[in-house]
């Protein structure tokens, strides 16, 4: 039996999707909510220079929804792809449906659909990430160092 490996051949995919994603996560007024601080990490390791908030910093997720909304006029959600994860983003959404701020799941459906199950944890995105870009041939360090050279 072949080796399971879609990381490869979604590698192309990833890039383009990542690409797309650090270039409206830069955007005046967004910012990417994570869950922890690992996974904030993680993504300041792929390059996202723009604000990332943390929805376990202390405040319920009402009040977190509400601070966000009066500070963004974009909220990026990138929670874990696992239950609790998709829990918070749905509850998320209701609270930040009668606020102004666009509530933005568009990426972490992407990247849950490109993962295919790989990866069920933000915190191990850079992992992956560098272990599919050198299987593919590409280091990521030519990929994240690409994304420093935006304007």
């Amino acid at each position: 039996m072949a080796e399971h490996d879609t990381g490869t051949s979604v590698w192309p995919e990833f890039v383009q999707a990542w690409e797309r994603f650090l270039e409206e996560s830069s955007e005046a007024g967004t910012t990417v909510l994570v869950e922890g601080e690992r996974d904030r990490d993680a993504l300041r390791r792929l390059g996202v220079k723009g604000p990332i908030a943390l929805v376990h910093r202390g405040q319920s997720l009402s009040e977190l929804s509400h601070d966000l909304a009066r500070h963004h006029r974009r909220v990026i959600v990138l929670t874990d792809w696992d239950l609790e994860g998709g829990q918070i983003a749905h509850r998320l959404e209701k609270f930040l449906a009668n606020d102004s701020a666009a509530f933005d799941l568009d990426f972490r459906r992407r990247l849950a659909i490109l993962l295919r199950g790989e990866l069920t944890h933000v915190e191990g995105l850079f992992g992956w990430a560098r272990r599919t870009a050198e299987k593919a041939g590409a280091p990521l360090d030519h990929f994240v160092s690409a994304s420093d050279e935006r304007p």
